[in-house]
């Protein structure tokens, strides 16, 4: 198990913009090479966006992008002509395939932060597709299966156990709040790599949340 710990993210985004991004792999003018992935995910994105902030219209191609708002309100515009608002709780996910075009903007008079996921897919290439699941339960695991993926959400108060799922690769996100995992306590934007994962739960300290990614 590697804890990574919030402080040692790579800082990005724009702050004179009111973009604040924190990049937990290798991102952009931030490379290193021995931090480029874990199992399929190749990014892991903490964004921070002031009211009237946003990215300008950009492009992705062979990637799964797998959105999750903490707080705030998200608009998305895209390529292939959608518009959605994703708020607190709910589950983005943008197929890249092979490549759209979008547009991320805190339109909203609150300031938005917001989770943002990239995975690299089993196969490139395809037709662009986008889902967007409103309020997902703890209960209800997202899949991926371009990526060989599922995500999975945790939402536990002070005191409570989770059973973390078994998997050649699991990743664990804490969102907000503190748990301790094996031992280690775990707090905001902390995060745990696990490979070969089996029987492992986590238990929380104070009221948490937590994302997991069970990917082979």
């Amino acid at each position: 198990m590697d804890v990574r710990r919030a402080a040692e993210r790579y800082r990005g985004g724009d702050p004179e913009a009111g973009i604040e991004s924190r990049h937990a792999f290798s991102f952009g003018p931030h490379y290193d090479p021995d931090n480029l992935r874990f199992g399929a995910l190749i990014a892991c994105n903490e964004e921070r966006l002031v009211p009237g902030a946003g990215f300008g219209e950009h492009p992705h191609s062979h990637t799964e992008i797998v959105t999750w708002v903490v707080e705030g309100e998200l608009t998305h515009r895209d390529s292939t002509g959608r518009e959605t608002r994703v708020r607190a709780g709910d589950v983005q996910h943008l197929r890249a395939a092979a490549g759209v075009r979008h547009v991320e903007r805190n339109d909203g008079e609150l300031p938005l932060t917001f989770v943002q996921m990239w995975l690299a897919p089993l196969r490139p290439g395809g037709e662009p597709a986008y889902e967007i699941v409103r309020g997902i339960a703890d209960a209800t695991p997202y899949a991926v299966p371009a990526a060989g993926a599922m995500l999975h959400v945790r939402r536990l108060g002070p005191g409570e156990r989770a059973a973390l799922p078994d998997a050649p690769h699991l990743y664990v996100q804490v969102v907000r709040g503190d748990v301790r995992l094996r031992g280690d306590r775990l707090g905001p934007g902390d995060s745990a790599r696990i490979t070969g994962a089996q029987g492992m739960e986590t238990v929380a300290t104070t009221p948490a949340e937590l994302l997991l990614w069970e990917m082979t």
